[in-house]
């Protein structure tokens, strides 16, 4: 059976899905290379829809366990409504899916970091992100099934060499970067459910601060300091000076994620997994040129992100400044 197309078909298969007598305002969103988005009002409620795309066969269920168990923890999310996989005969969707509750509020960092209308957010964004990475950082992984546990350099490692192989390109740049985070692997005290791509642009935020977190398909567990980390990489400060989200400082986020969490925070180590995060946006880079350089997705957007892998050299450099002495075999 193929999957529901057109306005019509759509909402009837989103009416039996939600339990509803009918569906209106049903709206195509901007979305992923990997799924779509859809806006809708089920009997008055508002929802978002998000489904996997034709042809892709992956699976959102563990996806939407997370989201339910972070909403079950109090972790500012949207609500989920209802999920489906494509391996179910019975699911009007014929794709994986996730209906969510409809959270009002802006993505877009530029609008964030620079409007008039959110200077008052950004005076408390640094303290709403540091708590509600402590509240995450506090939910029980172990009853999610599914859930990768991944060592990150050895994945980027092996990623990177198997580019620079079909593309016949080397970046020294990244090679001393894994150099220097070898020699300075720090030591994980803590396991927890990782976010894992916590940042501008998968925040809900509106005038009064951080609605809902966003995007949780690379959900894992790990150390908890690479949601922090990640959080201050360069390429997320969109232009900005402050090292945090393009927000805040550095001192502000520790102090108060150790006041929520209750737990020390070494900067040295979030600094380690912010050269990490670099580094892995940086292939990531790669990769998505290949796609379209392969022939696998042709798209000006993913040849024009090619122009960001020399960017994140750069960042790693200032990343790294007054750190290179402390890479072994020199």
């Amino acid at each position: 059976m193929r999957e529901p197309d057109g306005v019509d078909e759509l909402s009837e298969a989103l009416a039996r899905v939600v339990g509803a007598t009918g569906v209106s305002e049903l709206t195509r969103l901007s979305g992923g290379a990997s799924r779509e988005t859809w806006r809708f009002e089920a009997d008055g409620r508002r929802l978002v829809l998000q489904r996997q795309r034709s042809g892709d066969v992956r699976d959102m269920g563990i996806e939407a366990a997370v989201l339910r168990a972070a909403f079950d923890a109090g972790v500012r999310v949207p609500e989920l409504v209802a999920s489906g996989s494509h391996n179910d005969p019975d699911n009007p969707l014929r794709a994986s899916f996730m209906v969510l509750e409809h959270v009002d509020g802006e993505t877009i960092a530029r609008k964030l970091l620079r409007d008039e209308r959110f200077g008052a957010a950004r005076e408390v964004l640094v303290r709403d992100m540091a708590r509600t990475l402590a509240a995450l950082h506090a939910v029980d992984p172990s009853p999610i099934d599914g859930l990768p546990s991944i060592d990150q350099v050895a994945q980027y490692r092996a990623t990177l060499d198997d580019l620079n192989s079909r593309l016949g390109q080397a970046h020294p740049t990244f090679e001393l970067a894994f150099r220097w985070l070898e020699a300075n692997r720090p030591s994980s005290t803590r396991r927890t459910l990782v976010h894992g791509d916590f940042r501008l642009g998968n925040l809900m935020v509106d005038e009064g601060g951080l609605r809902a977190v966003l995007d949780w398909e690379l959900a894992h567990v790990g150390d908890p300091m690479e949601d922090l980390g990640w959080l201050c990489v360069r390429a997320w400060r969109f232009g900005s000076s402050h090292p945090v989200a393009g927000i805040g400082e550095y001192d502000s986020l520790l102090a108060e994620y150790r006041e929520a969490s209750g737990v020390d925070v070494d900067r040295d180590v979030v600094r380690w997994w912010e050269v990490l995060g670099t580094l892995k946006w940086g292939i990531m880079c790669m990769l998505q040129t290949s796609a379209h350089l392969t022939g696998m997705s042709r798209s000006h957007e993913l040849a024009a992100i090619g122009r960001r892998v020399c960017e994140n050299e750069y960042d790693l450099f200032l990343a790294l400044d007054g750190h290179w002495n402390s890479i072994g075999g020199r």
